[in-house]
């Protein structure tokens, strides 16, 4: 993965911010062709700078929760994050260090149903101990 320039920063944060935005605007911003931003866009994704072009959808009244997980040994962290990923509800699995193994996000619609979420990880095999939080504000 390789980030060039300055230029390749740039064409990154405005698809970060819009992956709608029209090549033809970044091109103007930065002072390129049309041609060039598509070709740096294209390279990038070729060489896996960029992943993937994504909707991020309004979840509306949705409950969020955040739940900080420990896992007990001998089932690896990343096998019990992936049977995580099944769970109804859960939109987010991170594996990450510190106090707990892995922190995954569920949301719903009512209070009931994450609940009910948190109970499905709980139950996950590995799953020693979790620790729920609800989500009051986000920003991004």
């Amino acid at each position: 993965m390789r980030v060039t320039d300055e230029v390749d920063k740039v064409v990154i944060t405005r698809l970060k911010e819009n992956a709608r935005v029209p090549y033809t605007k970044i091109a103007e911003e930065i002072g390129l062709s049309e041609a060039a931003v598509r070709k740096r866009v294209e390279r990038l994704v070729e060489e896996g700078v960029i992943k993937k072009f994504t909707v991020e959808v309004d979840a509306g009244d949705k409950l969020k929760a955040m739940i900080l997980i420990s896992v007990q040994p001998p089932r690896p962290n990343p096998v019990v994050a992936q049977d995580m990923k099944n769970v109804e509800g859960v939109e987010l699995v991170l594996e990450v260090a510190g106090e707990v193994d892995i922190v995954a996000v569920v949301s719903g619609s009512s209070m009931q149903e994450v609940n009910k979420y948190i109970d499905e990880v709980r139950r996950i095999e590995g799953v020693s101990k979790t620790n729920s939080m609800i989500v009051l504000r986000s920003w991004v």
